[in-house]
């Protein structure tokens, strides 16, 4: 579904260039839920924003759904973004109008697309629980009320991608919770692809992928093992803390990435571990199926 080879992003002004993203990989398998995880100024939000047809790369390879970004012009990038990807925001008042109800809200994207069916609408808030709110207007809904409307207006015009910037960043956990469920259901019922940005892990524990990006390059990534019946039913944020905190089964394992020239990101704690820290060279040697660094000798 996404494929980024050696992505750059540089933004430019008069006195100032700053590069966002400095050779990006990523690849996204179709129905895939995957989370992007990152400190501030990582490159995560320009990537999202990339990934949605909002910003174009500098350079590199963007293909998502078989559609080179680069090379669509900008009739056929409006209508990548109208039919091809959904987007929630982490700000409600950038997903709804708040003079619509939730029910018009969610037909407008249909509308603009000239294909408006108010069973979809329906049947789409009914999906997110929301049957009963059909006539409430922005003001008269909750937070998480808020957010399960939005994505139920980002898959008005059933796109292939559903991408999320931080969806549960200014809700509680329980409400993170239900909000997540109502990824995983669009996700199996109808085989949309997720690519959700958090800093929450408790969410990225219930992804089947989680990708870091450290400086504009992905860093590693955490693969879901398979878990035990027990785990695998467990749903709410209560269990997978239960299970985070065992000293036996772990629902994730972490994997350093390598870029395509063999390149990889060390973590910092390693690297101060080792008495690295402001240096750039590493003893890196084969010992039969693994490889060792340690610090140069004096």
């Amino acid at each position: 579904m996404i494929r980024c080879e050696n992505l750059v992003k540089i933004y430019k002004t008069p006195d100032l260039e700053v590069i966002a993203l400095q050779g990006l990989d990523l690849t996204v398998e179709p129905g895939e839920i995957m989370a992007i995880i990152g400190n501030s100024g990582s490159g995560k939000s320009t990537l999202l924003n990339m990934l949605g047809g909002l910003d174009r790369p500098s350079a590199g390879t963007l293909i998502v759904d078989n559609k080179d970004l680069l090379k669509l012009t900008d009739k056929q990038l409006v209508k990548y973004k109208r039919e091809s990807v959904g987007f929630v925001w982490q700000n409600n008042a950038r997903n709804l109008i708040p003079y619509l109800t939730a029910l018009e809200n969610v037909e407008l994207p249909m509308v603009i697309s000239g294909n408006a069916k108010r069973e979809r609408a329906m049947e789409l808030l009914d999906m997110v629980g929301l049957s009963h709110r059909y006539n409430n207007k922005l003001s008269q809904l909750s937070g998480g009320e808020q957010q399960r409307v939005a994505i139920a207006i980002a898959l008005a015009n059933k796109p292939k991608l559903l991408l999320a910037d931080e969806p549960t960043g200014a809700v509680d956990t329980k409400t993170a919770d239900q909000i997540l469920d109502v990824f995983r259901e669009f996700n199996k019922r109808y085989g949309v692809t997720i690519v959700i940005v958090t800093h929450d892990r408790l969410l990225s524990r219930k992804v089947d992928r989680v990708v870091s990006i450290s400086d504009g390059r992905t860093s590693s990534e955490f693969l879901r093992k398979k878990v035990s019946p027990l785990q695998a039913d467990a749903t709410s944020y209560k269990d997978f803390r239960a299970i985070e905190d065992s000293d036996t089964d772990q629902t994730h394992e972490e994997l350093a990435v390598l870029d395509r020239a063999g390149r990889l990101q060390i973590p910092q704690e390693y690297l101060d571990a080792l008495g690295l820290k402001g240096k750039n060279k590493i003893r890196v040697e084969l010992d039969s199926d693994r490889i060792i660094l340690s610090p140069p000798e004096k």
